[in-house]
């Protein structure tokens, strides 16, 4: 069953609906959202930023669990959060502040595993890679930068680096308002968007601009085709632009070269987008209160959900299993019961010390600084559950060598698909520039 969950930037709670049928299914209370601060964490629970002031030096993070409309678990972060993000297991959150700080929680335990500086103003969007192993953040800075988790977790290479990002795209000239990532991990394409009224589509293979699409309005939000012929655009003048990624490119500014259609019903500004793959459905939230459902097919509006109360800032799309049409037993309702139950609040400050630091076995790879850093979020996982489980130093001796040649087969593999990849890459790249060339020759030609 896939739910739609809605929140607002003022106290109006969030809506819940089942995207199938329409009914309401719970709303939450109490919870004025920061845009881009709700998410679903391994879709066990909601985890949404509140800063009901934007002046406020402080602000705090809830936990909502899927049975009970009030905020369960309250955590006080260091700084006002703004957006945050939660990997696809749900196994660390992250959090944007407004310093421009980043802020990864393991979220079993609450522990603030890292902290780095990592824009010059306020963090406006955090996304995951489809893998996992990159994250990616925006900022008012106009500045996209991408990061390596595995960098972020190796304090051997953190201290030899000279930048702990991969790559950093300053081609914005005003505040990025959404980021929307593609499929593909570290081979994907990711679409930006400012306030300057581009979206630009950025490769994370090669770290280098693929398009830039200019629009009559601002854009506050952008999705994503799942076949990624073409991405949706949300606008400050309420219209939602449809932008083929593929269109003839031109080296005119004008807008409009790659719009080929638009979604107008929205009364205000579309403030944020969602696509679900299952049925191809785009969802749209407005300052209008409203949430709209579109068959993207026919362009038509086949649902409508109204917020409680003030403008619609965020849209989530979460699967939930359906509830359980027969009795169950002891054991599967002790199984679930763990399941609803919340982890503790986030940490404040880190607890460890440097002195700590000192007495720790540090593990490292073999020096893989030539090849990018697309490994998965599980080889992370692993490499801290063996940090905190380590004995003797014999025993970490033995786990290192492990590592080390299990690291190599990996590679091995890694390899290989990297060359499949990067040839695919290369083809298509060579397609879509031959073809912007003889654009361009035939529409200077006489």
């Amino acid at each position: 069953m896939n739910i739609v969950v809605a929140s607002s930037s003022v106290d109006g709670g969030i809506g819940c609906w089942d995207l199938q049928t329409g009914a309401e299914q719970l709303r939450y209370k109490t919870c004025a959202s920061t845009p881009h601060g709700l998410t679903s964490v391994g879709s066990r629970f909601l985890a949404c930023s509140q800063l009901r002031d934007p002046s406020a030096t402080s602000g705090h993070v809830l936990y909502w669990s899927w049975s009970k409309p009030q905020a369960q678990v309250k955590s006080f972060p260091a700084e006002p959060i703004k957006p945050l993000a939660a990997n696809s297991e749900g196994t660390y959150i992250v959090g944007g502040g407004l310093s421009g700080d980043i802020y990864l929680w393991e979220v079993a335990t609450g522990r603030l595993l890292k902290k780095w500086h990592a824009h010059y103003r306020a963090v406006t969007c955090l996304v995951f890679s489809e893998d996992d192993s990159l994250l990616i953040s925006g900022s008012e800075d106009g500045c996209i930068r991408v990061w390596s988790l595995f960098l972020i977790f190796d304090d051997v290479r953190r201290q030899q680096a000279s930048h702990l990002y991969e790559y950093s795209f300053t081609e914005h000239t005003l505040r990025v308002t959404d980021i929307v990532k593609g499929y593909g991990g570290g081979n994907a394409i990711i679409v930006s968007a400012s306030e300057d009224r581009t979206c630009k589509v950025w490769s994370l293979s090669r770290g280098r601009l693929l398009r830039n699409i200019v629009f009559p309005s601002i854009i506050d939000a952008v999705a994503l085709d799942p076949g990624e012929h073409v991405f949706y655009a949300g606008s400050r003048d309420g219209k939602i632009y449809i932008a083929e990624l593929n269109a003839t490119s031109s080296t005119s500014n004008g807008y409009g070269l790659h719009i080929i259609g638009s979604l107008s019903d929205h009364s205000k500004p579309v403030t944020c987008l969602a696509y679900s793959a299952e049925g191809n459905l785009l969802l749209s939230g407005s300052e209008d209160g409203m949430v709209r459902v579109w068959d993207v097919k026919t362009q038509n509006i086949i649902r409508m959900f109204r917020h409680a109360k003030g403008p619609v800032n965020n849209i989530v799309i979460v699967r939930r299993p359906a509830p359980p049409l027969r009795a169950e037993s002891k054991e599967q309702f002790s199984s679930r019961r763990h399941e609803l139950s919340l982890p503790p609040p986030l940490e404040k400050y880190a607890n460890s010390t440097d002195e700590d630091m000192d007495n720790r076995t540090i593990i490292t790879l073999p020096d893989t600084r030539d090849l990018p850093s697309y490994l998965s979020s599980q080889l992370i996982n692993d490499h801290i559950k063996e940090l905190q489980q380590q004995g003797s130093s014999a025993a970490a001796e033995m786990d290192v060598e492990r590592l080390k040649h299990d690291c190599k087969r990996s590679m091995q593999m890694f390899l290989k698909l990297k060359k499949t990849y990067d040839n695919l890459q290369e083809f298509c790249i060579s397609e879509l520039l031959d073809g912007e060339q003889k654009g361009g020759s035939e529409g200077n030609s006489p």
